[in-house]
């Protein structure tokens, strides 16, 4: 007997429910680190300094239900938004789904573990510091395939 196809092959991004939603992200914490945009040619460049309200262990905001009050700029993604988000990394499942491509294998939910993403190398786990230790974002910058 065939197995069902999982929700994110089958559903439209703004047609997933909240909690299929929160699942998509991986874990990977690459959208919680200060960007810079060059203002001349709107280049986005990395840092690895990243939101004082992420755990660098495990990846996760510390206050994920009050992180827009807490840092304004934070970004809440939502179906309508994610599209536009061009400093997202391409890694990342919400714009991987929003551009018509499908998960990797070490997204949680194809492999069934969530430490897959960082054994693949693809969150910012032991590489990050937190914006409390940087005083200059770039002396900061990185070059990280994103």
């Amino acid at each position: 007997m065939n197995e069902p196809l999982p929700f994110w092959k089958t559903k439209r991004l703004d047609e997933m429910s909240r909690e299929e939603w929160e699942s998509l992200c991986d874990g990977c914490a690459r959208c919680c680190l200060h960007k810079l945009e060059d203002e001349d040619t709107g280049e986005i460049l990395q840092t690895n300094v990243c939101c004082r309200l992420l755990d660098t262990e495990a990846c996760r905001c510390t206050r994920y239900a009050e992180r827009r009050r807490l840092v304004p700029d934070c970004w809440v993604l939502t179906p309508g938004n994610v599209a536009g988000l061009h400093w997202m990394p391409r890694s990342c499942a919400y714009r991987r789904l929003a551009e018509g491509r499908d998960l990797e294998w070490w997204h949680p939910l194809v492999s069934g573990d969530p430490d897959t993403v960082h054994r693949a190398g693809i969150s910012v786990r032991g590489k990050v510091v937190s914006e409390r230790e940087a005083d200059d974002l770039f002396m900061h910058l990185v070059d990280w395939e994103l």
